[in-house]
This record gives C-alpha cells, sequence and structure tokens, in this order.
C-alpha cells in the first residue's frame, strides 16, 4: 500500500472555468484545488457534490482514473467537462439543488452511484460534545465505521480523531487502496473528520490516509475498527453484529450475589493454543462442557483483542475494538461467549490499557505526532517492552480506554476485565532511572493521571454493567486498589495477589527437609490477606520462559512432585481469596505452555503409560470445585478476617499448616496441609466445641488422585476440644463436621 509522493502541486495560475450543459463552474480557487488533491483540505464537501451559483447548480465530483462523469437528475444524464486530475464539473439550469446520481464510466465499464458529497454529517453535535469532553461512554458508535441508512441510503459513515491533521481521506479494497477520491471533512475543534460512503457495506477492507502538518502522507488503520483482516494483513474490516444472544438468563442472575460473596474459580485459557487450530465456534462445541466439567465458575480468556504477533500472550494491542481475526469474526466470538454462559459459565478478558506497540499502520503517532502517547518522549516510551505508553492525561485518549472496557462488556456480554501492568501504570518511574522521569504537581512518583483513568474506568464499568468484576494485576504493595473510588480507592473488584503466589511457590520448591526453614513463606500472606479482595493466581506468567510447568517446580521424583502438586492446590483451595489456575496445570503436564503445540493432551490418552497419573490429578482439580462450590465457607467471607482462623501456624519442623474456614452462618470447615513426605499419626488438632464429629471430605492423597491412600476411616470425635487424625504424606486434607456428599 505504498503511497506517492504528495508534497503539494505549487499554483500554476488561474484554472479555466469550465463550461457545462447550461452554463459555467466556477473554477476552483488554486490552493483550494492543491489542498484537494493532495489530500489536505479540511473541508473537501465545499468544493464537491453541488452547489448554487449564479445560472443554476454547479456539480463538481473527483473522480481518478474516470474516462468520463455524469450527473443523472430525473433520469436524464448530463455529462460533466474534466478539469484534469480526476475533477470533472458542469452547471445545470436549476433553481435548486434536485435529487441526483452520479455516473461514472471507467475503461472497464460504467456505474451509477451516489456522490458522498451531497450528504450532511452523518454524526451529531451531542456525538462530538460527548468525545471533546472525553465522555462518550459508548464511542465506538460514533467513532469508526459504522454501516447504516443516511439521508435514505445505505452506505457506511467512516469517522477518525486526528487533531493534528491537515486532511484524512478513506482509502480501501474498493478504491484500489488510492485515498484520493474520497477526503473527508473536519467537524470543527472536535478533532474528528467524516464521510458518509453510499454503497460501501460489511466486509470493505479500508484504513485511513492521512496528511500530517508536516506534509507526510501514510495509511492507518482505524483505532476503533470492530473488525480486521486476519495477521499478517492490518486493515481494518466493515462490520455489524447479527449475533442473536441465548445468555438473558445468565445475565439476568450474574450480579445476584456479590462477587466477593459467591464462588469464584477461574479456568485461564490461551484461546489459540488450547486446541490449536480450532476457530472460536469451534471452541464453543468443546470449551464450555470442559470447564463445566471440571467445576470452574469461570474462563479467563486471551488473548482476544488483535495483535500483530501470534505466538504471544496478545500483550500488544493494535486493534483495541476488534476480537482477533485468527480465529473468526466478532459475531463468532459473541458465539463462544454466549455458549459459556449458557454453560454457566463466566467470561474474563485480558485487558491491557497500559501500552500499546509502535507498528507504524496502527496508533503510534496516529496522525504524525504523539496523540495517544504522551509528547514528553520519557514519559511515552516503555522501557521493559518497547513499546508506548498511553498518555492518560488526555481527555480523548482516557475516553478511548474507558469506552473500550464497556464495549466488551456491553457488547460481548463479558463478565469481568482483568487488567494487565496495573503497576507500570500508577508509577511514573516504573523501570525507569534517575533523569528518565519527572516527579508529580506534589512532588511524588505516582501518576496521578494514570489514577484518575483507573478511578474512571472502574466506576463507569460498575455503574454501565452490573455484575461485571475489574481485577488488577498489581504487583506493589499501593493501597487501596480493590477500595472503592468514593473513599480514594481505585476501585478494582479483585487484585491478583502476586505476593502469595510468589512466596508460595517459592516454599514449594524447597525440599522438604528445608522447608522448616521457609514456613513464614507460607504463612505471611494472611499478615494481609484482608487488605484487599483478592484472587490467588497460577497464571500463564508462572508456566513459561524457563519458569516450568507447575508440577515440574516441586522436588522430589515423579510421585512426590504429583503428590505436592496435589497438596499446593487443595492448600491453595482452602486459602482465603479466588483462585485462577491456567491451562494445562489441571492435569499436571510437565512441559512448560508451547503456543504452537499448546496443552500436553497426549498425556490423557489410554495409550500413554503415565495416564492414569494426569487423570488423577484432572480428577481432583475437578472434585476441589465441586466440594469448594457446595462449601460456602470457602467463599463466602473471603473478605472477613472473622472467616478464617489458625489451627496450626507454628509448625515448622512438622511441615504442617492448619486453619479454619468458617461461613457466614459459622459453619466450619478445617483444611489441613502436611508438605513433608512423612506419615504424621494421631496429630492433634483443635476444632469448635460442639462441632460434634470431624471427617474427611476431601483428601489430596486418595489412591483416585494417584496418592498414596492414606485416608480417614471415619468420624473423628473430639477429645478435650481436639481431634487426632492420621496426615498422609505431602497431602491436603479438608474436613467439615456433617461431611455432606459432593454435589
Amino acid at each position: 500500500m505504498a503511497l506517492r509522493d504528495t508534497t503539494l502541486p505549487e499554483p500554476s495560475g488561474p484554472v479555466p472555468p469550465v463550461i457545462g450543459p447550461y452554463g459555467t463552474a466556477p473554477p476552483l480557487d488554486p490552493a483550494d484545488r492543491g489542498r484537494l488533491l493532495a489530500g489536505a483540505h479540511h473541508d473537501p464537501h465545499a468544493l464537491l457534490g453541488a452547489h448554487p451559483v449564479p445560472g443554476g447548480i454547479a456539480f463538481r465530483a473527483l473522480r481518478p482514473f474516470a474516462r468520463r462523469v455524469g450527473v443523472v437528475v430525473g433520469g436524464e444524464r448530463h455529462d460533466l467537462v474534466s478539469e484534469g486530475d480526476g475533477l470533472f464539473s458542469g452547471v445545470l439550469d436549476l433553481p435548486e439543488i434536485p435529487e441526483y446520481r452520479l455516473i461514472v464510466a471507467y475503461e472497464e465499464g460504467e456505474r451509477e452511484t451516489e456522490d458522498p458529497y451531497r450528504f450532511l454529517p452523518a454524526l451529531g453535535d451531542t456525538d462530538l460534545h460527548l468525545i471533546g469532553e472525553g465522555r462518550h461512554e459508548q464511542v465506538w458508535r460514533a467513532l469508526g465505521a459504522e454501516p447504516m441508512s443516511h439521508q435514505g441510503v445505505t452506505g457506511t459513515r467512516f469517522t477518525v480523531w486526528a487533531p493534528n491533521a491537515r486532511g484524512v481521506r478513506v482509502a480501501g479494497d474498493f478504491t484500489h487502496w488510492d485515498g484520493t477520491a474520497f477526503p473527508m471533512r473536519s467537524l470543527g475543534s472536535s478533532g474528528v473528520w467524516e464521510l458518509f460512503l453510499p454503497g460501501i457495506g460489511e466486509g470493505a477492507r479500508y484504513k485511513f490516509e492521512i496528511h500530517s502538518r508536516y506534509g507526510q502522507r501514510f495509511l492507518k488503520a482505524d483505532p476503533m475498527a470492530r473488525r480486521t483482516e486476519e495477521p499478517p494483513a492490518t486493515a481494518s474490516v466493515v462490520t455489524a453484529s447479527h449475533h442473536t444472544w441465548g445468555d438473558g438468563e445468565w445475565m439476568r442472575g450474574r450480579g445476584a450475589v456479590p462477587v466477593h460473596e459467591a464462588p469464584f474459580s477461574v479456568y485461564e485459557v490461551h484461546l489459540p493454543s488450547w486446541r490449536p487450530g480450532l476457530s472460536y465456534r469451534e471452541l464453543a462445541d468443546v470449551l464450555p462442557a470442559y470447564v463445566r466439567d471440571l467445576g470452574f465458575t469461570h474462563v479467563e480468556l486471551m488473548p482476544v483483542a488483535e495483535h500483530p504477533y501470534g505466538p504471544s500472550w496478545g500483550y500488544q494491542i493494535t486493534g483495541f475494538y476488534a476480537p482477533t481475526a485468527r480465529l473468526g469474526s466478532p459475531d463468532d466470538f459473541r458465539y463462544l461467549v454466549d455458549a459459556l454462559h449458557r454453560a454457566g459459565v463466566g467470561v474474563i478478558l485480558d485487558w491491557v490499557p497500559a501500552h500499546f506497540p509502535k507498528d507504524d499502520w496502527a496508533l503510534a503517532r496516529f496522525d504524525g505526532d504523539p496523540l495517544y502517547e504522551p509528547g514528553d518522549a520519557r514519559r511515552a516510551e516503555h522501557p521493559d517492552w518497547g513499546t508506548y505508553t498511553f498518555d492518560f492525561a488526555r481527555t480523548e485518549v482516557r475516553n478511548f480506554l474507558v469506552a473500550n472496557a464497556v464495549y466488551w462488556c456491553e457488547e460481548f456480554h463479558i463478565d469481568g476485565l482483568r487488567v494487565d501492568a496495573v503497576a507500570s501504570m500508577l508509577y511514573l518511574d516504573y523501570s525507569r532511572d534517575s533523569g528518565q522521569w519527572e516527579p508529580n504537581v506534589y512532588g511524588g512518583r505516582e501518576d496521578l493521571a494514570a489514577v484518575a483513568f483507573l478511578q474512571e474506568m472502574n466506576a463507569t464499568v460498575y455503574r454501565r454493567c452490573p455484575g461485571v468484576v475489574t481485577i488488577a494485576e498489581e504487583s506493589t504493595a499501593w493501597g487501596g486498589v480493590t477500595r472503592p473510588t468514593d473513599t480514594g480507592g481505585l476501585g478494582f473488584g479483585f487484585k491478583w495477589n502476586m505476593g502469595w503466589m510468589h512466596d508460595s511457590l517459592e516454599y514449594m520448591g524447597h525440599e522438604p527437609v528445608h522447608r522448616r526453614h521457609h514456613h513464614h513463606e507460607m504463612t505471611f500472606s494472611m499478615v494481609y490477606a484482608y487488605s484487599e479482595n483478592y484472587v490467588l493466581p497460577i497464571s500463564h506468567d508462572e508456566v513459561v520462559h524457563g519458569k516450568r510447568s507447575l508440577v515440574s517446580k516441586m522436588p522430589g521424583d515423579w510421585w512426590q512432585r504429583r503428590a505436592g502438586l496435589r497438596a499446593y492446590l487443595g492448600f491453595m483451595w482452602a486459602h482465603p481469596g479466588k483462585q485462577l489456575l491456567f491451562m494445562g496445570q489441571e492435569f499436571a503436564q510437565g512441559g512448560e505452555w508451547s503456543q504452537k503445540d499448546g496443552p500436553e493432551w497426549w498425556l490423557l490418552d489410554d495409550g500413554y503409560h503415565s495416564a492414569g497419573d494426569h487423570r488423577g490429578v484432572r480428577d481432583l482439580v475437578r472434585d476441589l470445585n465441586a466440594r469448594y462450590l457446595g462449601t460456602p465457607a470457602l467463599w463466602q467471607r473471603d473478605t472477613d478476617p472473622a472467616g478464617f482462623s489458625w489451627v496450626r501456624v507454628d509448625a515448622a519442623d512438622d511441615n504442617v499448616l492448619a486453619f479454619l474456614r468458617l461461613d457466614a452462618g459459622g459453619a466450619p470447615l478445617l483444611a489441613v496441609s502436611n508438605f513433608s513426605p512423612v506419615v504424621r499419626h494421631d496429630y492433634a488438632l483443635a476444632v469448635p466445641e460442639g462441632a460434634g464429629a470431624w471427617q474427611e471430605v476431601l483428601n489430596t492423597d486418595d489412591a483416585r488422585y494417584g496418592g498414596s491412600g492414606v485416608t480417614g476411616t471415619g468420624p473423628v470425635e473430639p477429645v478435650d476440644g481436639a481431634v487426632r487424625i492420621t496426615l498422609p504424606p505431602l497431602a491436603t486434607v479438608w474436613l467439615t463436621p456433617d461431611a455432606p456428599s459432593l454435589p
């Protein structure tokens, strides 16, 4: 799509008037003519189309490569005269501007078409006002490519925000990627450019041809594109939704219980590699059933927004409003979300408002100047990722991102947004050395504009989308991440507990004989467990780049590694906070994640000699979720300190941890983890008085899961306020007083 040189032509003197069928068309001012042909005119509608002149109505059209252009009025054709450079004009002796069409003859034939320059703006003053204020919460309905009927004619309205551009044109497969014929008009101080193109509909590929104030001309993908070509192609695609939703019951009920008081067990999925080669619709046939069978309440999907590099997490986004075309259309993605909802599974989307890549066809220096990124290069450059950061202080940029969060929730029925790299947004000095950043107005290192953006985003999403939850990946000790915005917090619903993840994995990586010296790594999380609303994440980040899979982090032989994994999962599911597990870890795959190959599903095949070992871990995850869902003590008071109490916190020499979880009515569950390979008989644990006999409801050492089968033999009555039980090796045991059957 290379473009020819576009420096403005030197005026060559007055252009002679054109004699039309009934009179003379006034010549264009040479400067206007030059800017129009160069794509640098702010108001092409004033030059093209039909306008009253002395003696009638003047018509002027810009049709490069046309052999002839005529005007059809009342069924009668009137040829216009060529002015050169693709301009045709003439005057008809008419009292007012009529209904008319153009007839354009090319070498391959002629066609009759509407004139785009006879239409009024298809974007209203209210939209422009809200865009200018940065308060258009559905800005995707105002900007981008919108198929519509305008003044009784079907076509597509193209709009784009490019306030520094001298001119903008629409180029597409319908113009052979030459934008000359379709310059857009500037809608005043809003910085928005607009053009309604009759006859252009869904499936048309397009870009915006920007003429910068420096005289450069280049093609840019639409920042608001709701569909894109499949990478590595980069064009935007005109689209509209025709999906009929079938998830009404889910949508009506999803906000009935506050999410922090409800079960929340997340299966994290890298969509392109979960079952490599499957489309959104093909995934809808298998993913909901798999997740529901294992008992997870939610899936977290990545990467969804369009991105240029396939073998990645998709965190360098070039299409913030477009589901990746690698797996299908936007309606295909809606179909997948719908299928998950109808299976009773919520959908969380990985969302990345912290930065964007420098690809020259996307957001970077969009209109020739820094626009979405700050003008200060020190702030614009993200030192870790080779990307640009967003200019959170600019109202239109903040609006672009806030509306994007709303867009995914409203247009795709997304139930949650996991916000990536929040820490990199909050601190001006994030990954920057002295001299590479400037303090805020108070002398601090907090990015006040980013804070305001996150507060606005959270407040807007929670107001507009009941039942939706936002989740911060925030790796520092920033206070109030999940505190409401009206009390100064950031307003997230949950925060990933990165401290718990790092500490617990560090502990589990030690040989059991050394764990006594690291006991605090498993208990420290309870010091701050109620400072925020937490999710416990064993995410994609922990099973790549040499970190090894979860089971491979465990020390010992194959049996001990699996036992350690099972014990760890039992501990994780019982610990205060919601839980998240990345795909493949639910059946103890040994290799790191591979974008090409996906999870090692073959480990579960009948023909594989150790298939039973992997199925055992998967069966445990299924039972953990089933018991979790049926035990309010494990989720109802996740954010309430009264819902937890230690039973054994100081048994470092034994590698034992034991605690109680209590539901809103006080019904208890006792969780005991023995992270030693030694069976501990007659182990005393204090329990609440009056609870009655206690019995195992889950034991990760059960033979069904691949364990050694050291299990309880029946209800255990407390003696002197304590029960004495046998602790299996490298195992977690859950006990309750009443031992209900699994749901």
